[in-house]
């Protein structure tokens, strides 16, 4: 749930990440050298697992979101929807939650983390606010359009660092984030035919709260970098505390609201959506374990090459599966926005400064 930035998974590209263990194994790789070579030591079927791994997982996760926010659920008169957006994600946090605890065990030990607590709330209500609003996105566009819209991270992430972290960008990457706004201006842009689409908006609730998600992720994207330059905050700390903060946060909430026993009312309805829900908070942290071993073998390039990949034949995906249909200008813009970031990744980079 609370991967650096993709989130989820890797979605603003260059995450750094360091698991001590997977590092230690692969350090150790030659050490024995009356052993024989396993499989995992050969470089390239390594990188097919994570890659494999990415993609399976993300694409499934992609497809269990679309069936359990957009499926009509009972018949008739019955049907109806699931709107229980902060449920959803609540269970998505503890499934991460606890699976960053067993991450940890295994790989981290008793290795202290010195990051201060109020960092971990704060970081988890900038994260909290971008995944429901995702989320609740869906109930009003399609899931292209927000798979799209979260590919724009790039746009947020360095109008905050200008602003606040008072950064400075080189040229590619300003003409990399012209193309993707270029993209998403295409794919969004509707020329009004006739009267019978006078209700197509262009800009609507949807696209808002993809907005809201997006400026979200942006300052949760500032605060993971402020805790990794500060307290060296390892990827699998950070997931486990975020996560924590966010169930914590989410608990209250659904409580408050009433939420918890309306979800609750409605799996009894509907129990087959159960297994759907569980399945997706598994997914989204197998998903992002893949992520962090693939920054930790092959860098923070390689892994944004990997996301991107994923997610634009999710989006073909979910056109395929799900019939929702795009026309060639938003195909275009899909391109577009794709190509954007995949130039941000190879030359987008801000150099490194050497200060010591």
């Amino acid at each position: 749930c609370a991967a650096p930035n993709n989130s989820r998974g890797a979605g603003s590209g260059a995450v750094s990440v360091n698991i001590p263990g997977l590092l230690d194994d692969s350090m150790a790789v030659g050490k024995g050298a009356g052993k024989p070579a396993s499989m995992w030591d050969n470089m390239r079927i390594r990188f097919i697992v994570c890659f494999l791994g990415v993609f399976v997982c993300y694409f499934y996760y992609g497809i269990l979101q679309e069936t359990i926010t957009r499926g009509d659920y009972g018949q008739g008169d019955q049907q109806e929807k699931f709107r229980f957006a902060r449920t959803l994600v609540l269970i998505q946090c503890i499934v991460s939650a606890l699976f960053a605890k067993i991450l940890i065990q295994f790989f981290e030990g008793s290795k202290p983390d010195h990051t201060k607590s109020w960092l971990y709330g704060l970081c988890s209500l900038s994260y909290l606010g971008a995944m429901v609003s995702s989320n609740s996105a869906l109930q009003y566009v399609n899931y292209p359009t927000q798979v799209l819209g979260k590919s724009c991270k790039p746009i947020p992430v360095m109008i905050l660092g200008v602003t606040i972290l008072r950064k400075k960008y080189p040229l590619a990457k300003y003409l990399c984030v012209l193309l993707i706004v270029s993209g998403v201006a295409l794919f969004l842009y509707k020329p009004n035919k006739s009267s019978a689409v006078a209700d197509d908006h262009v800009f609507g609730f949807g696209e808002i709260l993809l907005l809201i998600s997006l400026t979200l992720d942006g300052l949760t994207g500032v605060a993971q970098d402020h805790m990794r330059a500060r307290f060296q905050t390892s990827a699998n700390h950070m997931m486990l505390n975020i996560n924590m903060w966010s169930t914590l946060v989410l608990g209250l909430a659904v409580l408050w609201t009433g939420e918890v026993w309306e979800f609750l009312q409605f799996t009894e309805r509907h129990p087959s959506i159960i297994y759907n829900i569980l399945l997706f908070g598994l997914t989204s942290a197998l998903g992002q374990t893949f992520i962090f071993m693939t920054v930790v073998y092959f860098g923070p390039l390689t892994c944004s090459i990997v996301t991107t990949t994923r997610k634009f034949f999710t989006i073909l995906g979910s056109v395929i599966l799900f019939g929702n249909v795009m026309s060639m200008m938003q195909w275009l813009g899909t391109i577009l926005v794709f190509l954007g970031l995949g130039f941000d990744a190879k030359f987008g980079k801000v150099p490194k400064k050497t200060t010591h």
